[in-house]
């Protein structure tokens, strides 16, 4: 990536509110945000995602080229959750190694988009359908997570069996609005579903700006949960994306077809989502600390993607 991508990556008006609302917590500002209007602000965020990747399913088709990279991604979605939470859980709660297990194992959205910039300045093409794997990767994290924290939490564990754990994973609210927008935008006649275009997309970046704001205030609050856990989370925000992306790249190769479709899987194993996973642990799972998993995505593993991670993912993709 040359230095005009990156600058403009770092630059990106979303990433610069998150930093305002930092700045405005250093400087003990009174600005804040509604609680009623963040969650409001979360719910849209999550029907957003799950609806414009609902739509991009519909338009590109079930064909073989298309179900092996959405099961593909299904199984990343899924397994990374489960394998990084065991990691996490020998330093920290049950509830913040779920929230981060969630996180690690869900996308990033902002990451897809440099991702793609990435593509255009090498001239290659990836295929539309890759939109829709990036939002159905989303779900399967989040119920991971769920499911991990009230399978392991001593409270969610005592009220009920894994049947129970997995139907309440599935009916979760946020969980519900992620899938069940997807499902919608899959179902709803195309014509019909441009009349909200301009609520699911036109305005997505800017309550995605607000989102970003109120969290940029709520690590700075609580970014002594971040330092509490020092160079463990650091670590991990490094390595373990680092190998995700590094794995896929070079395993893509004999289920997906094209260095642009490969080097994306790559770039959605190893980002962390900070928008629709807390979005959706602000309500499934409120005692996990933003302070710990929005930094980790955020401010460590989202920088070290676009500036060295992108360009190894490459060179393994390409020269394998």
């Amino acid at each position: 990536m040359d230095f005009h991508s990156l600058i403009s990556n770092l630059t990106n008006p979303t990433l610069l509110f998150f930093a305002l609302g930092t700045f405005a917590i250093l400087v003990k500002s009174d600005l804040e945000i509604p609680e009623s209007s963040s969650k409001f602000i979360s719910l849209y965020l999550l029907f957003a995602i799950g609806f414009k990747g609902g739509q991009e399913l519909a338009h590109s088709g079930f064909s073989p080229e298309i179900v092996y990279p959405l099961l593909f991604g299904l199984g990343l979605a899924t397994v990374i959750p489960l394998y990084t939470f065991f990691i996490l859980k020998l330093k920290m709660s049950v509830s913040d190694a779920g929230a981060v297990a969630a996180a690690y194992g869900s996308v990033s959205a902002v990451t897809f988009v440099a991702a793609v910039s990435f593509l255009e300045s090498q001239k290659l093409v990836f295929g539309g359908h890759m939109v829709a794997v990036m939002a159905l990767m989303e779900a399967p994290a989040i119920i991971a997570g769920v499911m991990l924290l009230m399978r392991y939490d001593e409270g969610a564990r005592s009220k009920g069996n894994l049947t129970k754990t997995i139907r309440h994973s599935f009916t979760n609210g946020s969980v519900l609005m992620i899938f069940g927008s997807l499902v919608i935008g899959f179902i709803a006649d195309t014509k019909q579903a441009e009349g909200i275009r301009p609520f699911t997309t036109d305005i997505f970046k800017g309550f995605l700006a607000i989102f970003l704001l109120e969290m940029g205030m709520v690590t700075a609050k609580r970014f002594a949960t971040f330092k509490k856990y020092g160079w463990f989370a650091t670590a991990f925000a490094l390595i373990v994306p680092m190998i995700n992306g590094s794995l896929v790249a070079a395993l893509s190769g004999l289920f997906i077809h094209g260095i642009g479709n490969r080097f994306i899987f790559a770039i959605l194993a190893a980002s962390a989502s900070y928008i629709a996973v807390p979005a959706a642990m602000r309500l499934a799972a409120p005692k996990a600390d933003p302070g710990l998993y929005i930094p980790m995505a955020l401010g460590i593993t989202f920088p070290f993607n676009i500036t060295i991670g992108m360009p190894l993912y490459y060179l393994i993709v390409t020269s394998t």
